[in-house]
């Protein structure tokens, strides 16, 4: 797929996530972009989908091909989609992300931040601390 088309569809997946609409993710991902794709911010769109609580998206692009853990460096929008679900205390995101392989020990700013035990248990989240913690998060 060329770089113009791949740009479009990303920009439509981004639309999509921040819409909550996961007809649109579904048909922007069978359509080939790539779930990968950072914006021109370097958002990726598994952390959008993560910070929002959007756990039926953040399943579809991991079911795509989406790494759980790469960790996103946009403006405002730094760190793995793991810590952001665990920030906000999205229950459900959070256990989307370890079913499809998160590592529940992975700190922000490559090893350097915060783990998502950390964020969740700062929030305070309990309920997402205690996912973290059952899932072997220390």
């Amino acid at each position: 797929m060329n770089q113009r088309r791949q740009k479009k569809l990303s920009r439509r997946l981004f639309g999509a996530i921040q819409g909550g609409d996961t007809v649109a993710v579904t048909a922007v991902l069978r359509a080939g972009v790539d779930p990968e794709r950072a914006d021109s911010e370097g958002t990726t769109p598994l952390y959008a989908a993560a910070v929002n609580g959007e756990a039926v998206i953040a399943g579809l692009l991991l079911a795509a091909g989406a790494s759980p853990d790469t960790e996103s460096s946009g403006v405002g929008a730094e760190g793995t989609p793991l810590c952001a679900a665990a920030c906000w205390g999205h229950t459900e995101t959070v256990r989307e992300l370890l079913a499809h392989g998160a590592d529940p020990d992975v700190r922000e700013d490559h090893g350097t931040g915060w783990s998502p035990l950390d964020w969740a248990s700062n929030g305070p989240h309990p309920e997402t601390a205690a996912l973290l913690t059952a899932a072997g998060a220390c």
